[in-house]
């Protein structure tokens, strides 16, 4: 599965009977409760990537970029979009980048 797959998917829930979809469960919920599930899962990846459990990590990395998407998709932010922000900033040093946006 790709991130677009996983991405057209979480779209799909959006209509979805939360009683059946965790996903819909979420998105039903809105994107403050969306926000503070992702903020949750990139907490407990924080805390393998210290611990070193490599196994772990990856479960929650997964959890993270899973719900990432389901917080974007309660923002109506396209993963393209996102994509098209990365791309843009291809090429240009990460420190270049970080002191334009602190300027802003």
């Amino acid at each position: 599965m790709t991130l677009d797959d996983l991405a057209r998917t979480i779209a799909a829930r959006v209509g979805a009977d939360p009683e059946e979809s965790w996903t819909a469960r979420l998105l039903a919920k809105g994107p403050g409760k969306c926000a503070e599930k992702f903020g949750e899962e990139a907490v407990e990846a924080i805390i393998e990537a210290v611990k070193g459990d490599r196994e772990r990590l990856t479960g929650e990395a997964a959890d993270v970029l899973f719900h990432l998407l389901v917080m974007l998709q309660s923002r109506n932010v396209a993963l393209d979009d996102v994509m098209a922000e990365l791309a843009r900033r291809q090429g240009t040093s990460g420190l270049t980048e970080k002191a334009a946006r602190s300027k802003d």
